[in-house]
């Protein structure tokens, strides 16, 4: 079993894009895809991580660039004003997510018609809101993700699954909004999880989230159980839709 990594660049308009493809070559013919969508610091070595660490559980994972020419925000404000920068432009995301789709499908190593999506952060926002938009994925998992919407989920707008995994300690998921995205998921039909971590806050997926915290004064920090688990559930769901 090998990983192997390469590195694709994609255009949307006139902009360019640095995709990070991972696969295990001990497997023949296309396996199963996942979008892999980095946090608000951007296409960093954290997410091209998880892209082969998935790569090595048979998936062709696709860690794709949000911002545009690989950039990375190297502290909160800049990792800030690149995330509002995408967000701030209308149909920016969704475009931007539809072409990481296309470009992973189009790869001989993945499956084109068997795609999910992951996403930490920022990236968990994208990916539910992918789901709200009722994109063809298998299933979508939220990693410390953003949970409020200003576009709910419609009934039976999305087919696959989703999963939400957080720190219960969160501050930037108050018992309050995740009791708001149950009711939402629950209003629309969807076939949802949701599991809240005790005592673990924002980025406990990221082994860097804890000297990033004490660095910059955030409710930032690692936790090992809290990611292994989140990430065993997530390579099980995934594997169950495939």
């Amino acid at each position: 079993m090998t990983v192997q990594t390469r590195e694709i660049d994609y255009q949307i308009g006139d902009q360019s894009f640095k995709g990070y493809l991972a696969w295990d070559d001990a497997t023949a013919g296309p396996r199963p895809g996942v979008v892999v969508v980095h946090e608000w610091w951007g296409h960093d070595d954290y997410v091209k991580t998880r892209a082969r660490q998935l790569a090595g559980e048979g998936f062709a994972a696709f860690a794709l660039d949000m911002y545009g020419d690989g950039r990375v925000g190297g502290n909160p404000d800049e990792a800030g004003e690149l995330m509002n920068a995408v967000m701030g432009q209308a149909g920016a995301i969704e475009q931007r997510f539809d072409a990481a789709v296309a470009t992973l499908g189009q790869q001989p190593e993945a499956d084109a018609g068997n795609i999910s999506a992951i996403g930490y952060c920022f990236g968990g926002a994208v990916v539910l809101g992918m789901a709200r938009a009722g994109k063809d994925l298998k299933a979508v998992a939220s990693f410390h993700g953003l949970l409020e919407t200003q576009t709910p989920m419609q009934a039976g707008a999305f087919g696959g699954k989703v999963a939400v995994f957080n720190g219960a300690d969160d501050p930037m998921v108050t018992p309050e909004i995740l009791q708001a995205f149950e009711s939402e998921m629950q209003a629309a039909g969807a076939d949802y999880s949701v599991k809240s971590y005790p005592g673990v806050v924002h980025g406990f997926t990221n082994p860097a989230a804890t000297g990033r915290g004490e660095q910059y004064g955030m409710p930032l920090a690692y936790d090992e159980a809290a990611d292994q688990d989140s990430y065993s559930a997530t390579v099980a769901l995934i594997k169950g839709t495939a």
